[in-house]
């Protein structure tokens, strides 16, 4: 008994405070169980992986709603461009086609111009050479020949749209007429025509030739 207090007396305070502070410690510990036999536990990953953030789930949709409307939109534009070339290649077709047509009527028409000349010319070619062939040298039915010939010219040219102009008495027009030869005539009126050297010809209102003439004053 003696031993038993001299042994607690002689116990420090250093030795009891440890004593006490590894008996709180070892209450305080949870006990580990072992999982039962078939269980396994779970992922430390999935433990920890917490559901994903709000905003990054808004975001992702809002990327597929705008990817979805750039493939409408290309779409769109895919179709359109389709459209426009389709239309492109329809008007080069309609113009190809109108080219020719064109040139086909140009030639058309200008080959009837000239068969119409010379449909109108002939019956003068004719005559010609009915003159040169029976005047037998006579200067006075050459003459008379040629007189009938010229008669019917003006009522030729006239068909084909052809008129003369530049006759004596007329007043000079430069857009008509070409002055060659000029004489002081106090009779005459200022630019008076007193001779036609060579006629004027014009179809509508485009002149074929100048009238040469001699103007007075």
């Amino acid at each position: 008994m003696e031993e038993k207090i001299k042994a607690e007396e002689t116990e420090r305070p250093e030795d009891k405070a440890a004593a006490e502070t590894a008996e709180a410690e070892s209450a305080e510990t949870p006990v580990i169980t072992e999982p039962e036999s078939g269980e396994e536990s779970a992922p430390e990953e999935e433990k920890t992986a917490g559901p994903e953030p709000k905003g990054r789930r808004g975001e992702l949709r809002k990327l597929k709603k705008e990817l979805e409307e750039t493939k409408k939109k290309l779409g769109a534009e895919t179709k359109r461009a389709d459209e426009a070339e389709d239309r492109a290649l329809r008007l080069a077709a309609e113009y190809d086609n109108f080219r020719k047509r064109t040139q086909s009527e140009k030639s058309g028409i200008y080959a009837g111009a000239v068969s119409d000349t010379l449909s109108g010319l002939l019956p003068i070619i004719d005559n010609l050479q009915y003159a040169a062939k029976y005047s037998g040298g006579d200067a006075e039915k050459v003459a008379e020949g040629l007189t009938m010939i010229l008669s019917k010219l003006p009522e030729t040219l006239e068909k084909l749209g052809i008129r003369t102009f530049g006759e004596v008495g007329e007043t000079f027009d430069p857009a008509l007429h070409n002055a060659v030869m000029h004489v002081e005539d106090e009779t005459r009126g200022e630019g008076e025509i007193v001779e036609v050297l060579q006629q004027g010809y014009m179809y509508g209102d485009k002149v074929l030739r100048y009238a040469m003439v001699k103007t007075a004053n």
